[in-house]
Parts: structure tokens; sequence; C-alpha cells
């Protein structure tokens, strides 16, 4: 079979749902899960204007490791998972993950966790730019 991780990247550029779900489709796949994240208009009853990730030189890396232990642990055909980096405007999209499996629970659960993991344990960092002109880090060390 295979590599199961078919797709990781952060990128600068702007995301492609279609593109991700491409990286898992695979024959023995009974189910496909897909979460795409966007930036909303609005964080704790204050408007956001924009937002800037920021990725550590290692985030990749880290990304990589949170993949392989999904795959490892959960009976999954293919993962894929693309964060995105820089300025983005309320409404872009900034992660997109995917899950193929041979059932449609095992690819919930494995989109799911894949999510969680990346957002815990991938050194990304979020800036929230709010209309009234103040801003705060989300997630720095």
């Amino acid at each position: 079979m295979p590599d199961v991780v078919r797709l990781l990247a952060l990128r600068d550029t702007p995301l492609d749902v279609a593109e991700v779900l491409a990286a898992v489709e695979d024959a023995g796949a009974g189910g496909v899960v897909s979460f795409t994240g966007l930036v909303r208009d609005s964080d704790g009853g204050r408007d956001v204007t924009e937002l800037e990730y920021v990725a550590h030189p290692d985030a990749e890396a880290a990304l990589r490791r949170v993949a392989e232990a999904v795959a490892a642990d959960l009976p999954v055909r293919a993962l894929a998972a693309v964060h995105r980096t820089g300025l983005l405007a309320v409404g872009d999209i900034a992660v997109v993950v995917a899950a193929s499996a041979a059932h449609r629970g095992q690819a919930f659960e494995a989109a799911r966790r894949l999510i969680d993991d990346l957002k815990e344990q991938t050194p990304i960092w979020k800036r929230q730019v709010f209309r009234e002109g103040d801003q705060e880090w989300v997630g720095s060390p």
C-alpha cells in the first residue's frame, strides 16, 4: 500500500479544498471526511478584521509526526493536512484536513484526531487583529 500520509504542507498562499480531498482518494475507501477551518469575523464577542499565522521552522516536521501517529493508531487509507501561514482575511481558509478509511466512522475519527492533534501539537501561532485596533496572540509560548 502506498504511503498513508499523502499531503502535508504549510503554505502562505490560498488553500484548495479540492487538492486536499484528491490527496486522500483511495479505491479502498468507503468514507472520506474533511474539515475546513475558516477565519471568522469575531472571537469572544469582539470583531476580528484579520489573522496572521506564524509557524515555527520545525512546524512541518511536527505536522508530519502528528499525521504519522494518527496513521499508526487508526485504520485509515489516507491522510492530508494543509495549514495556511501569513495574513488572512475574514472568510479565508486557514486549514484543511481530510481522511479516508474503509468505513465512515473510521474516517470521522481520523479527521477529528488529525485536526485536534494538529492544533495542539504543531507550533503554529495566531495573531488576531480586532476592529478596535488592538491585537492578541493565541497559542504562542
